[in-house]
């Protein structure tokens, strides 16, 4: 009789939490997850398969990521606007086709040129689904509810990141080239879906004008608090993109830890958020943002630190507990600022440069390591990147500084 009650009780809060948000918000959710699936299969070993194949040095295959993050930078722009002014479902449809496409050649590259150029077209696409994603978010969920909707969808985001790398790693270690397939053929499947079965989100109130149909930037880089926001932010993004693009290849080359078993912690990192996230935004949510903000950038600092002395499997999995932990506090908490931040006219714009902080991290926290790596040795990688997640911590310090002489002088 209490097994029955308790289940009653369960059913009836998830069909409240459901009932919610609307239909589209649960279908972008399923999207996401799917492809957030299907790019997380390959995305941990794309360093480890990019040094196999061509035979170069880690700093030359971390080159490629940078590649990858400069090209997104650029479209990252001009998609935020075409957002604004066309609508956010067709940013999301055509990016999520060709993103399918690098993702499916990449079996058929065997040179550095065709690896420059692949990178290129996944860079240029990646970021334009997850800015279109949640622009469409804010556009779906009120204000004051928008911290939980980015946490269920981040939850939607790592049931993706635990399937995929744990699938991909099983697949890759004995075909790349299936798993090349499958993601290809997935991410098309996700273009599909947002095509047949969302609708446009963009609020009918945006005035467009000439002046900023297709630009309007400089209204933007006049907003010195979303600024710093983003300056901080983009730091604690060089922090995550090191310790989730270098450590697989890093704990292969020096410690024999094969891509399978190397999966499982990824996979730690995505099943903490989906049981923990909702308790940890239901405790963030009752305080200062921008302390939340300073505390879990400073997890990923202590985290990456933590790397260089490792030495086992175990050590290695502790190190992602720590920079989930961080992850948990600092991205709902971003989103959420960041949305807030945005005029409802410039949304996708606004939303496109705080996307472009993952371009940022992908770009510099890879190249940087491999730089230290090759330059000092390969623990120099972490003593780096953890300096650099410190680093952020201290600039969202600051922002928290500034924040409180503007609240004194306004008194």
């Amino acid at each position: 009789m209490r097994v029955h009650v308790r289940i009653e009780r369960v059913t009836l809060r998830i069909r409240k939490v459901i009932s919610r948000y609307p239909r589209q918000f649960w279908l972008v959710t399923i999207i996401m997850m799917l492809a957030w699936t299907f790019h997380s299969m390959l995305w941990p070993y794309l360093l480890i398969y990019s040094s196999e194949t061509l035979s170069v040095s880690l700093t030359a295959v971390a080159g490629l990521l940078a590649i990858n993050s400069l090209v997104g930078m650029v479209t990252t722009f001009l998609g935020g606007a075409i957002a604004d002014r066309f609508g956010r479902k067709w940013v999301m449809v055509f990016s999520f086709i060709l993103c399918a496409v690098s993702w499916y050649c990449f079996q058929y590259a065997g040179t550095f040129g065709s690896f420059v150029a692949l990178m290129a077209l996944n860079g240029a696409t990646t970021p334009l689904y997850r800015l279109a994603a949640d622009s469409m978010m804010a556009d779906l969920v009120p204000t004051d509810q928008r911290i939980e909707a980015y946490s269920i969808l981040r939850m939607g985001n790592n049931i993706g990141v635990a399937l995929g790398p744990s699938i991909g790693g099983f697949i890759a270690a004995s075909s790349y080239a299936l798993s090349f397939s499958i993601a290809g053929i997935g991410l098309l499947l996700c273009g599909l879906l947002t095509l047949f079965f969302s609708a446009e989100t963009i609020p009918q109130k945006i005035v467009k004008s000439e002046k900023e149909s297709l630009g309007g930037y400089g209204r933007i880089f006049k907003d010195g608090p979303f600024l710093s926001l983003i300056g901080a932010y983009s730091l604690n993004r060089v922090a995550s993109a090191t310790i989730w693009l270098m450590l697989g290849a890093y704990v292969k080359t020096n410690f024999g830890i094969s891509e399978s078993l190397y999966g499982f912690i990824p996979t730690t990192n995505a099943v903490m958020v989906i049981l923990f996230q909702v308790l940890t935004t239901q405790w963030v949510k009752r305080r200062n943002p921008q302390k939340m903000l300073v505390l879990g950038a400073a997890f990923y600092g202590a985290a990456l630190l933590l790397v260089a002395f490792g030495r086992g499997f175990w050590v290695f999995w502790l190190c992602m507990v720590i920079a989930t932990i961080g992850e948990m506090i600092v991205v709902p908490t971003s989103t959420t600022t960041a949305a807030a931040m945005a005029p409802m006219e410039m949304r996708g714009r606004y939303m496109s440069l705080y996307t472009l902080t993952n371009g940022i991290g992908t770009g510099i926290g890879p190249l940087l390591g491999g730089v230290l790596s090759d330059s000092f040795g390969p623990r120099a990688t972490w003593y780096g990147g953890g300096l650099i997640g410190f680093a952020s911590s201290a600039a969202f310090l600051y922002n928290l500084k500034q924040q409180k002489r503007k609240e004194i002088s306004i008194n």
